[in-house]
């Protein structure tokens, strides 16, 4: 690959459009091509062939989000296959003619008033009709995320409030004032279903493992997904057996992030794409890394590839970083629309954290100003206080959200929302959307 050909991959966090307009044609196109509409296929075409193709282009030639009607999987009557490819008619002979009884071409009627010396003029053959060409591709073998004997041993999940601590919030309810709150959800509602005219790219990391990284990732995503009515894509760039599948609720894996790296096409429609990914139990939809096995970790060429191209369909994708200083992971921080810093509440992880916020200062863009950090809190006996850990952090010129200890985190395994603890939901909801807004504002 030439430089300038890296060039043209290398997306820009400041390219596309604002939050506030367009994106409305491309909704109607998606919807076309969900629907199994006769000018779904044909509008795909179009973009496709003004965009110059996905893993090449500039961030400025993606399309804005869509309203995905009902799912249609990539088996359907109708839908083009992940992998297949249109081969031409081989009925018909190479002059486009049919061919005789013994394999001869018939000659053609000579008119009457021609005479039978003059030549028959010949009609040109045909061009045989092609279809989009994917790369043949072998499918991998399909992996559960958890062992089965795992599963059997795993108890009933906790819920993050505790019997007490929910009773005496619905007790307080009675007098609280509920018009307040309902003025904070529609708030927070609003942010995060602001419109967007690109595909949004929100890079999650943390200065060492775990911490809570993929956890934070699956909140983000599962958040997102339910309050936008566009499709929510959850990437996993961190090939060091991470735990994002597990705690997004997937059963099993089969495609990774490398494995699609060289068959996206730009030609590919939406159904093409969501055949090689997992679909999430309550919505949107993960690509994982690996397949519970040690592997090559994922290279830099690859994740922008993927993202690019990828872009062109979801309307935001929550990418779930390899810890810094990775090379992946300081390629998705420098070029994603938001960043969140996932920082453990002790005196030594606040300290690391702010060494990374000291960096992100001297990009050469202002990084700090799309920049939020989850302060998360691993334990119900944590010594550092949270707000003096807050205030260290917010000398840097960040926003500060407080996760606070969830028993229902803490226990591992699959997310459920429903058994996340009242603050817990309303720290991440806070989140979400300081992360969308500056998303969105980055132009």
């Amino acid at each position: 690959m030439t430089s300038g050909e890296q060039g043209r991959e290398q997306p820009s966090a400041h390219g596309g459009g604002s939050g506030s307009g367009g994106g409305g044609d491309w909704q109607r196109d998606v919807l076309r091509e969900l629907g199994g509409g006769g000018s779904g296929a044909s509008d795909a075409g179009t973009h496709t062939g003004a965009e110059a193709g996905a893993g090449a282009g500039t961030e400025g030639d993606a399309p804005g989000p869509h309203v995905p009607g009902p799912y249609v999987p990539a088996h359907a009557p109708g839908a083009v296959l992940p992998n297949a490819s249109a081969s031409p008619d081989t009925s018909a002979s190479s002059s486009g003619a049919p061919g005789g009884p013994d394999g001869s071409t018939p000659p053609s009627p000579v008119p009457a008033d021609q005479a039978a010396d003059e030549p028959v003029p010949q009609r040109p053959a045909a061009p045989a009709a092609r279809g989009p060409r994917f790369p043949a591709a072998p499918a991998p073998e399909s992996s559960p995320t958890l062992d089965p004997r795992l599963l059997l041993a795993l108890g009933r999940p906790l819920h993050g409030d505790s019997v007490t601590r929910r009773t005496g919030r619905a007790l307080r309810k009675l007098t609280s004032s509920v018009a307040q709150d309902v003025a904070e959800q529609t708030r927070i509602a609003r942010e995060l279903q602001q419109p967007v005219t690109t595909g949004r790219l929100v890079a999650v990391t943390s200065i060492r493992g775990g911490v809570g990284k993929s956890t934070v990732s699956a909140l983000l995503g599962r958040t997102l997904n339910h309050y936008r009515h566009d499709p929510v894509l959850t990437l996993e760039a961190d090939a060091a057996l991470g735990t994002l599948p597990v705690r997004m609720g997937a059963e099993a894996v089969r495609w990774t992030c490398a494995d699609l790296a060289p068959i996206l096409h730009p030609s590919m429609q939406l159904t093409d794409v969501t055949g090689y990914l997992v679909p999430v139990s309550d919505g949107g939809w993960l690509l994982p890394a690996s397949r519970g096995q040690v592997g090559p970790p994922l290279d830099m060429t690859s994740y922008r590839k993927v993202t690019l191209a990828l872009r062109r369909y979801f309307a935001v994708t929550v990418v779930d970083c390899e810890t810094l200083p990775g090379e992946v992971a300081r390629t998705a921080m420098d070029t994603a629309h938001a960043r969140v810093v996932v920082a453990p509440a002790t005196a030594e992880g606040v300290n690391a954290t702010r060494q990374v916020l000291d960096w992100l200062a001297r990009l050469p863009h202002s990084a700090l100003a799309t920049t939020v950090v989850a302060l998360v809190s691993g334990t119900p006996d944590t010594l550092l206080d949270d707000k003096t850990a807050a205030g260290h952090l917010k000398e840097a010129g960040v926003t500060v959200v407080t996760v606070p200890y969830d028993r229902h985190l803490a226990g591992g395994g699959p997310i459920r929302t429903d058994l996340l603890a009242h603050d817990t939901r309303q720290a991440v909801l806070r989140l979400a959307a300081e992360v969308m807004g500056r998303a969105v504002r980055v132009r």
